[in-house]
């Protein structure tokens, strides 16, 4: 047979040992009770290729982990040196609900260090498998748990809280693992760890080496996503035992990075009605980390990505509208999104007209029509259809002249030599105003200048920025798309040119003048 369950009754569900609570060593994921999340994006996650974070993003992702509820927070490790040390007592004396630790090696002197942090605990690693044992630190299995039992002693003297994680625990002997951390336990730890350190491991490898040590008092699990298993892995760790889970926001960290721990707490929350974390801060987290490591979000990432609540096709959007849960597992708000309606080749009348309501545009049938095929013409050219084109082709079909509020009438840039430097002209509801500014890039130098021109009074925010290479060569035309909002309204535009800061203000400035088109207020200069 090619599937080894057999189907029970009309509605498929499915009886055999592989699904969650079927497995002798597994209970039902929905009879689980409390899970706990440890949070290593600011350790774990930092070890990702290219990645650094300053102690004020350190400490403002810990802030939103524990508004977030996130149970145990790693602030980093502690001896990685003075920098790093003074970053991990910056957490520490944020006075979080979050048990604050440190990363340990199997060193005493990395405890300490960890002390003069001040943290409330640490989470000492000790290698499990005889290749980190014997190859790596060079010791014997006997004297590797005589080290361990001290160390998780000598912590505990120290008032911390203690856990202790098997390193390469996946590659090691279950009975050594077993005993390694079996001995912690007696020594006192408040918990153990089982690490899935490289991601080598199948599911019902994490069941039986997780239900085992289970027996022997709290413990952790740890995965990674080398092999694309590492939320199943989770999943089927809680199954098995574990009260808590490892993990990282976005799911960063080395090779393939870590659990996401977003991904863990909505599935235990959707599919079983575990609650883990405050869902309504998983996006502001993801997007607080995105651009905190430099590692943008992929568009189809589940629960943060772009792409997860944003309907293009006509079939999808015109169900969508009919019913919110037509084409959706949970709704948005769920995790702290919106739903979005995208416009393309597969776009609908549904869709189109819902786009031009929410832009106040009253439309004939007849000017839908036409509004709907320009749309496709777009899509087709394998363009995006921004809310810039939109409105556009509506004033067009329409025969609406826009009167714009915000023109750019001349840009200098000057960057290459020293501080990057660009000076704007901007003509604002008919007031010629000029102004330069500095930054870190000629971009960033325009932008500023472009708000400083603005004032305070626009209150307009670059959300995201992109730019393609549409033609080859040095002399390559691009295409730059940026996204911008002003309170509750987010517009996104386009603009091609040879220069790409040229391209950039020219779509900036498009976007400014779109945000307060429906603004009756003049825009007042800050000066």
């Amino acid at each position: 047979m090619k599937f080894s369950g057999k189907r029970d009754s009309e509605d498929g569900t499915v009886s055999g040992s592989a699904l969650f609570g079927r497995h002798p060593l597994t209970e039902p994921l929905s009879d689980v009770g409390d899970v706990q999340f440890f949070d290593t994006t600011l350790r774990d996650g930092e070890q990702a290729p290219g990645v650094s974070l300053s102690p004020d993003e350190k400490a403002h992702i810990a802030g939103l982990l524990d508004d977030a509820n996130v149970d145990v927070i790693e602030a980093g490790s502690a001896c990685t040196g003075p920098g790093e040390r003074k970053t991990i007592s910056r957490v520490a004396d944020l006075d979080l609900d979050a048990t604050v630790t440190s990363f340990c090696r199997g060193i005493k002197n990395d405890v300490d260090l960890a002390l003069d942090c001040g943290v409330d605990g640490v989470d000492i690693v000790v290698p499990a498998s005889d290749r980190h044992v014997v190859d790596k630190v060079g010791t014997s299995r006997e004297e590797n748990v005589q080290d361990t039992v001290e160390l998780v002693e000598y912590a505990k003297e120290h008032g911390l809280w203690v856990e202790v994680i098997g390193e390469d625990g996946s590659r090691a002997d279950l009975d050594y693992l077993e005993e390694l951390l079996g001995a912690a336990m007696d020594a006192g730890a408040d918990r153990i760890c089982w690490a899935d350190t490289v991601g080598h491991a199948t599911p019902d490898g994490a069941v039986e080496a997780v239900s085992r040590l289970s027996e022997l008092g709290p413990v952790s699990t740890h995965t990674h996503d080398d092999l694309g298993l590492a939320v199943m892995n989770a999943l089927v760790s809680v199954a098995a035992g574990a009260d808590m889970v490892h993990g990282t926001i976005n799911g960063i960290g080395e090779r393939a990075g870590n659990v996401a721990l977003e991904e863990v707490a909505i599935a235990l929350d959707h599919g079983y009605g575990v609650e883990t974390m405050d869902l309504t801060k998983a996006y502001e987290l993801g997007e607080l980390v995105a651009n905190a490591t430099g590692m943008p979000l992929p568009p189809n990432k589940a629960v943060v990505g772009a792409n997860a609540f944003t309907h293009e096709s006509g079939i999808h959007t015109d169900g969508t509208l009919k019913d919110d849960a037509m084409y959706e597992p949970y709704p948005p708000e769920k995790v702290g999104r919106e739903r979005r309606l995208a416009l393309g080749k597969h776009a609908g009348r549904a869709g189109v007209e819902a786009a031009l309501e929410e832009r106040n545009f009253d439309v004939t049938d007849e000017e839908l029509g036409e509004i709907v095929q320009r749309v496709k013409e777009i899509g087709d050219r394998g363009r995006r259809v921004t809310d810039a084109d939109l409105i556009t082709i509506a004033e067009e079909v329409q025969g609406a002249e826009h009167d714009r509020r915000v023109e750019l009438l001349d840009l200098t840039t000057v960057a290459g030599g020293g501080t990057p430097t660009a000076s704007v002209r901007l003509s604002v509801d008919g007031e010629e105003r000029k102004e330069a500014e500095v930054g870190s890039g000629p971009v960033d130098a325009a932008l500023n200048a472009i708000q400083s021109a603005l004032g305070h009074a626009a209150d307009t925010h670059l959300e995201s920025y992109h730019v393609d290479a549409i033609t080859g060569g040095t002399d390559a035309v691009v295409t730059v798309e940026v996204e911008m909002s002003r309170g509750d309204r987010t517009v996104a535009v386009t603009a091609s040119d040879s220069d790409i800061t040229r391209a950039s203000v020219h779509a900036m400035v498009d976007a400014i003048d779109r945000l307060i088109a429906d603004d009756s207020e003049h825009v007042i200069a800050d000066d």
